[in-house]
């Protein structure tokens, strides 16, 4: 074709061609050189990788997201800035250099964190314009701890949230109180929502959420915060949200642990030694002869051949518990999924104490259109507590000369033979045992959002549905000293369903921010429960696999329902996020109340909150970063009453009748339906504050709690056929102070040291009770008095030989406990010589958190506090039972030589019931955990995209007076309680290991 053109033309083309190919090809080389994929991973301080962070190429505009593992992908070229932005951290720039891989940490920036969003219930606000009481577990307790629930997270670490640990059994679930004590016997735990669905009053617990699916934990406190869940919300609410998928490719990660568990403290037996010493002194201040150096024939072979058995170490065992997670999540713009499973196995530290548990669960989020979306959250759990079990209350007080094992090798009935008030403690072994739950749980949801002039108004459907079923069953064999064999299955199943319809609506106006929440909503709980027993087998080799061959059959069965109604409103306005006010309203109807009264309540609400930092004259204080005053009043209610406690019930009795077994009618509950509701009325002042660029920040809160309508027992005569009848007829009073205080101690470039305390103090007192101004005594109820109080004589001390007893206690003798005459008549009685020693809720609680960093090292140091308790106790009281039990050595007996003033004489007879109440005050070393972050250019030669390893001790260490086991748990004496629960506070080491791949 160009060999047609003429030449000179010919020329000019290639001149031209040349000059664009001069001109282009330093631009191509450029462009080729210059523009490039920046990747890396964003990280936290902590070394944990952060999704959804927002990369943003300031020349071009062109933006992206880290995903789930943190790591992003964005083009730049040499020069241009990169600048990265997530809500609760400090933004940060970075320009472009030779390097494609630029990775980095994000500092958090408490400025931003008023601005990170919150779960108040029924929906979700900045921080900033919250005004209820409203706080957030720190995100560092819900990982590398090692707990089977997450309450034993926040033991400790919320002021005004007091967590007890009463039991250590595997498995069991700690108690909360949230702001004191309100109800005198209606219960006072906390109402749960997991994912905006009620999981109390379903069946299940705490124990059926895994904590590794947990992404945040809010508590919600004053009425402003609490009203809006009505009947629920008078103990406060605990609001909890699990993970969520996230835009990006699958991440897989994976968290495991595993450790062993030892006594924290030892309540240690007497020695052979110290027993025999102790019978020896037994007989000597009771004034018998003695025949022989133990007590029992049966115990004189082991003393003659010097052998001993350690009971406690026979009962007790090494624990074990392992924990492994596996989550899965992704998703794309329009669909996010979140999958997880987990298995947990614990092997107690009593023989025959296991819990072991599987959960699934699976979270989707679907964008069906621009304005719907649909979700779920759905979860599996089951939790087994299967065994029998050794019993440590027997063990602890066996002979160290008695026989464990018989010539056959089982176990001894009766080791100190002929001694038959101990058995062998580790009967329980021999038994078959029982005991399982399932939680099947799916919740859905569906949400639309108006466009055009509706933009801003939003419709929610929340569904759930819980199925629940429980199973119980036991049997007891020749093994177990049951020479008839008995037999017992139990069967139950809780079925419940929740539907909300929420309509929200929010809208900006200028300076103007409206936020409008509506909600009508429905629950049902169906209850239905069937038992089976029988005594007398054959043998014990089919026991529980066929009750029907028992010899006496027994049957029962039992069913109820319960059934909630409910509308809610909510108004959130602000403006120029200075002024700021939320008012709400709901009505609960409830179907356990009686027909002679209404079955609805109302419970308002109203909340003031001034952000005096955004003010004008504040805007270039140096000092002052963030400071917030918050008013709320309000009222919430208490149900307080089982089902079908307002309307009058008979109960059945067998009896024989001409020698036929006949079923009779007598008198069950009297029923009263004029009963309402307990209702609480709460006032909270808060003030949120953060000062010297944010390095001191917190919240101090003080309120009052005024409870009226209690449901108490009014007593009737007899001759009615009822003892008592429930009645709105006692008030009680709660207040509190609550400190919450965070400071950055240093901040250097490799080192950082943080500190977070936690103060809170509480009292509560009874106000009224029976409307005639008087105690009652039978109940330990007292006017102007805790609800919850040690009454009993004030022990000052021990008899001792040459004191004289006549004026103050004439039956005395020395060695006897030495009681204060408090109404000075010569005498100790019960009338008038006993008094309120204390309460049994702490005065104060306290938290003390240091966090260290150094380069990719973390060290974490909690520290409980708990004081100003009051309690019974047990081991002390418990007696020494005619110098037949083996005391623990650590608490010892009066003998004339050693003049204990703390201890009686073993002869002393406790003819008043004094329960040695005792300073249940402690200080607690609760977790210390040590983490180490792989670095990036590690993870890059492993082909990891996170990796985190660390070790972790619990309840290392316990600073107290109390003489027993541990003052925070509860244990039962022979014949006082369930001794299954009489299981001492544990120490726990673990290895962790948390890791996600790309």
């Amino acid at each position: 074709m160009l060999k047609k053109l003429p030449l000179p033309l010919r020329c000019m083309l290639v001149l031209i061609a040349v000059a664009l190919i001069a001109t282009i090809s330093p631009i191509i080389l450029y462009a080729q050189t210059a523009t490039k994929d920046i990747t890396g991973v964003i990280l936290d301080s902590k070394g944990t990788p952060i999704p959804g962070v927002t990369i943003k190429n300031e020349t071009t505009a062109k933006a992206a997201m880290s995903d789930g593992n943190g790591r992003y992908k964005i083009a730049a070229s040499k020069g241009e800035t990169l600048v990265y932005t997530f809500i609760g951290y400090a933004r940060k720039s970075i320009l472009v250099g030779e390097s494609a891989q630029v990775n980095l940490t994000l500092a958090e920036d408490a400025d931003k964190v008023l601005n990170e969003v919150v779960v108040i219930g029924y929906g979700t606000q900045k921080r900033s314009d919250v005004t209820g009481s409203v706080v957030s577990v720190p995100k560092s307790r819900l990982s590398q701890l090692p707990v089977t629930n997450i309450l034993q997270s926040i033991e400790g670490a919320v002021a005004g949230v007091n967590v007890a640990t009463t039991s250590s059994v595997p498995g069991s679930q700690p108690n909360a109180l949230i702001r004191g004590q309100n109800s005198i016997t209606a219960g006072s735990g906390p109402y749960v929502v997991v994912d905006g669905v009620p999981l109390s009053k379903t069946g299940g617990s705490l124990n059926d959420i895994n904590p590794n699916d947990i992404a945040s934990v809010e508590i919600l406190k004053d009425a402003s915060a609490t009203a809006i869940y009505g009947t629920n919300g008078s103990n406060g609410v605990i609001l909890i949200t699990t993970k969520r998928g996230t835009t990006g490719k699958p991440v897989i990660r994976y968290s495991g642990y595993a450790g062993i568990d030892n006594l924290a403290h030892i309540l240690q037996p007497s020695s052979g030694a110290e027993y025999v010493q102790k019978y020896a002194d037994f007989l000597k201040q009771t004034g018998q002869v003695q025949q022989r150096p133990v007590p029992n024939i049966n115990e004189l072979p082991a003393y003659n051949a010097g052998k001993t058995t350690d009971w406690l170490a026979e009962a007790t065992q090494q624990g074990v518990i392992q924990d492994h997670n596996v989550g899965i999540s992704g998703g794309s713009e329009d669909v996010k999924y979140f999958i997880s499973g987990d298995y947990l196995n614990q092997k107690g530290v009593i023989k025959g104490y296991e819990f072991k548990r599987i959960g699934l669960r699976s979270n989707l989020d679907v964008n069906v259109t621009s304005f719907l979306t649909v979700g779920t959250s759905l979860f599996l759990t089951s939790n087994n507590y299967d065994g029998g079990r050794a019993n440590l209350l027997l063990a602890t007080a066996m002979s160290p000369y008695g026989q464990e094992y018989n010539a056959n090798g089982t176990y001894t009935i009766y080791p100190m033979n002929p001694e038959q008030l101990y058995t062998n403690p580790l009967l329980g072994l021999t038994t078959t045992q029982i005991s399982r739950t399932t939680n099947i749980n799916g919740n859905g949801y569906a949400e639309v959002k108006f466009p055009g002039v509706l933009t801003g108004l939003k419709f929610r459907l929340n569904a759930g549905y819980t199925y629940f079923p429980k199973r119980e069953g036991s049997y007891y064999g020749r093994l177990a000293n049951d020479l008839n064999g008995t037999a017992r299955s139990f069967n139950a199943s809780t079925n419940s369903y929740t539907v909300e319809n929420i309509l929200t609506y929010a809208k900006d106006i200028e300076k103007h921010h409206i936020d409008f929440t509506a909600l009508y909503s429905a629950q049902e709980r169906k209850y239905n429960e069937t038992t089976a027993g029988a005594i007398g087998f054959i043998n014990d080799e089919l026991g529980l696999d066929n009750i029907g061959a028992g010899a006496t059959q027994t049957s029962g069965s039992y069913r109820d329902r319960y059934g909630i109604n409910s509308q809610m409103g909510r108004l959130f306005y602000a403006y120029d996020s200075r002024y700021l006010l939320t008012l709400t309203a709901r009505r609960d109807g409830s179907s356990v109340f009686g027909a002679s009264t209404t079955k609805y309540g109302v419970f308002p609400s109203a909340a003031v909150g001034w952000n005096i930092s955004n003010e004008s004259f504040m805007k270039n204080s140096k000092l002052v970063n963030n400071l917030k005053l918050r008013l709320s009043y309000g009222k919430t209610g208490n149900e307080a009453v089982g089902v079908y406690r307002t309307i009058t019930t008979d109960g059945t009795s067998r009896s024989p009748f001409n020698g036929i077994s006949t079923i009779g009618v007598l008198a069950g509950n009297l029923g009263n339906s004029n009963l309402q509701w307990e209702t609480t009325k709460t006032a909270n002042i808060g003030l949120d504050f953060g000062v010297l660029n944010n390095r001191i920040s917190g919240s101090v809160e003080a309120y009052q709690n005024k409870t009226s309508g209690l449901l108490l027992n009014r007593s009737l005569p007899i001759i009615t056929g009822y003892s008592n009848v429930l009645d709105n007829i006692g008030k009680t009073s709660n207040k509190g102070l609550e400190v919450t205080l965070n400071t950055q101690n240093f901040a250097g470039k490799d080192f950082r040291w943080e500190t977070m305390v936690v103060f809170a103090t509480n009292r509560n007192k009874i106000t009224d009770l029976y409307g005639d101004g008087k105690d009652d005594l039978g109940n330990r109820w007292f006017l102007g008095k805790p609800i919850s109080v040690v009454y009993d004589y004030k022990m000052t001390g021990v008899w001792q030989n040459g004191e004289d007893v006549s004026k103050q206690d004439p039956t005395a003798k020395p060695g006897s406990l030495k009681f204060a005459d408090l109404n000075g008549d010569g005498k100790i009685t019960g009338d008038g010589d006993r008094m309120i020693l204390g309460q049994t809720t702490p005065k104060w609680t306290g938290g003390l958190t240091n966090t260290f960093h150094y380069k990719n090292i973390n060290l974490s140091i909690f520290i409980q506090t708990a004081q100003g308790m009051t309690k019974n106790n047990p081991d002390l009281s418990y007696g020494d039972e005619t110098g037949r039990r083996n005391t623990p050595a650590e608490i010892g007996y009066w003998t004339p030589e050693n003049r204990s003033q703390t201890r009686p004489a073993l002869s002393y007879n406790n003819t008043l019931g004094y329960a040695y109440a005792s300073d249940a005050s402690y200080t607690r070393i609760k977790d210390v955990t040590l983490s180490y972050v792989f670095a990036q250019s590690v993870l890059e030669r492993l082909h990891l995209g996170g990796l985190t390893v660390y070790a972790s001790g619990r309840n290392l260490h316990t600073f107290t007076n109390w003489v027993g086991w541990d003052p925070e748990n509860n244990y039962s004496t022979r014949g006082s309680g369930d001794w299954t629960n009489n299981y001492p506070l544990t120490r726990t080491f673990v290895l962790g290991l948390n890791v996600s791949l790309r």
